[in-house]
């Protein structure tokens, strides 16, 4: 394996944790879009 290569867990992880983090940025789009259209 060279150096800077990353294991199949190691992607893995990173790629969990990275649709995680898009996840909560979509909720967040979501609430704002929500309260956007309760106030009209």
């Amino acid at each position: 394996m060279k150096k800077g290569q990353l294991t199949i867990d190691e992607l893995v992880k990173i790629n969990k944790e990275e649709l995680l983090k898009d996840k909560v940025k979509i909720e967040k789009i979501e609430l704002r879009l929500e309260e956007k259209y309760m106030k009209n």
